[in-house]
């Protein structure tokens, strides 16, 4: 029989997958230079927002993975402490060209922040004031958050009518916390993990019933002899079980050196400050900011001092400025590690045990739990979000120019926020002054209170 034969009864596979097989690594190693050196410097928006950016660029354009790896990988990051978006960044290049793809990335992702930050701490100097950002940065959140509306309707699509429901109480659940002034925002590190796993047990449980609510099927492009993405990780399952162990180590000395041995060391208090830190901040950038301020605030920066800035890039690089105020470029460099270090330790460690457990079906059905969870926090971060990068009339023009352009005209996110960014400075008030009306004005609330009352009375 002729391979022409063969191809007439062989499913059609992805032409990516198979030209996959003998991409060299030094080639899929420059492909992760490529697509994330520019990513750290429009990585506006928060972690949702990191991840929208993420999958319209790995899932979307380059077509790294599909839509199932991703949102599994994200859903561990969510389960995992440390900055959720950075370790997706890590955990998707480390699938891709191994651990020196996951290193290298993970310094690209993060480097414009850190660079600026540690700038800013080192000199004292407020470059960027949060009240009143400069021109050129006005529209790039607005302009970011769009591509987290966008990926949440993507993620969306793939659920079935459980992990629907799933994702509607995840969503409902993470408004609550962020709109309850009777609730300490550090809560959301106990029930974010507390809800991924009852969303993972919730599929699970319901995959052994005679009639599933839920849709389980047999993972896209894995079978029992196919471990091509577990050998490009390069990485084993007991090496695995070794990283974490380095980091429980690491934990527990630098605890016992500080407050029992009572080692007299600034940059060793540091490090264990932001080791301690990073290993239980669950809930990623949103959470970490108020556990750090706890911490160092009055003792190493007045309260002036911690809110100065607002760059690119992840709230963890937020470490770096701490470190530099508190002890120059030395003190930057040790708060950086302290703080990501946990993160990035825990992640190497757990994709190895993703790569070889999610083509099994009882693994697999908890992760379709876990995901749909994932997705109804992205689904919260919608509201969260456009409350706070929507303040006027311009941003929402921005909001809807860069949507469009990444939506229906399939721009790259990183040009897609840019051109938003340039929109948004056009419109700014020093500039062309337009759509500078506050877009929820109260006066709003009464206009459309009035109409209201009209529908009413016409009714």
């Amino acid at each position: 029989e002729t391979p022409a034969a063969e191809d007439d009864h062989t499913p059609a596979k992805a032409t990516t997958a198979l030209e996959e097989e003998d991409t060299p690594w030094l080639t899929r190693l420059h492909e992760v230079l490529v697509t994330f050196w520019p990513l750290g410097f429009v990585a506006f928006g928060g972690p949702q927002a990191h991840v929208a950016i993420l999958r319209d660029h790995l899932v979307v354009q380059r077509d790294w993975m599909d839509e199932e790896a991703f949102t599994e990988l994200f859903a561990i990051g969510q389960g995992l402490p440390g900055p959720t978006s950075t370790q997706l960044v890590v955990s998707t290049a480390l699938a891709r060209a191994g651990p020196v793809g996951g290193l290298l990335a993970f310094f690209l992702w993060n480097l414009p922040g850190l660079i600026v930050l540690t700038t800013c701490g080192v000199l004292i100097k407020e470059f960027i004031n949060p009240d009143d950002p400069p021109f050129y940065l006005i529209g790039l959140p607005p302009a970011a958050i769009s591509l987290v509306f966008k990926a949440f309707y993507g993620f969306g699509l793939k659920l079935d009518q459980l992990g629907i429901a799933l994702a509607t109480f995840s969503c409902i659940i993470a408004i609550l916390l962020n709109g309850d002034d009777n609730i300490e925002p550090t809560a959301t590190q106990y029930v974010f993990p507390i809800m991924l796993l009852c969303g993972g047990l919730v599929t699970y449980f319901d995959s052994k019933r005679e009639n599933p609510w839920g849709t389980y099927k047999t993972p896209k492009g894995w079978d029992k002899e196919d471990d091509k993405t577990f050998k490009r990780i390069g990485i084993s399952v007991p090496v695995g079980i070794f990283i974490w162990i380095v980091w429980a180590v690491v934990l527990v000395a630098s605890i016992v050196l500080v407050d029992v041995g009572d080692v007299d060391n600034e940059y060793l208090q540091l490090f264990e400050k932001m080791y301690r830190i990073g290993s239980i901040i669950f809930g990623g950038g949103q959470v970490v900011l108020p556990l750090l301020e706890a911490e160092v605030v009055p003792h190493w920066l007045s309260e002036d001092q911690f809110y100065q800035g607002l760059v690119p890039g992840p709230l963890f690089n937020f470490s770096s400025y701490i470190g530099a105020v508190f002890k120059g470029i030395p003190g930057a460099l040790v708060a950086y590690v302290g703080l990501f270090g946990p993160g990035v330790i825990l992640i190497f460690g757990m994709v190895p045990f993703w790569a070889k457990l999610r083509h099994v079906a009882w693994f697999k059905a908890a992760l379709n739990g876990v995901n749909a969870t994932a997705i109804g926090l992205v689904g919260a971060a919608c509201v969260i979000l456009w409350e706070s990068a929507i303040n006027t009339t311009a941003d929402a023009m921005v909001f809807v120019f860069a949507g469009s352009l990444a939506c229906f005209f399939k721009i790259q996110a990183p040009i897609a926020i840019f051109a938003g960014g340039v929109l948004g400075a056009i419109l700014f008030k020093d500039a062309a002054s337009l759509g500078q009306v506050e877009y929820c004005e109260q006066a709003g609330y009464e206009k459309i209170l009035d109409a209201a009352r009209m529908l009413v009375w016409f009714a």
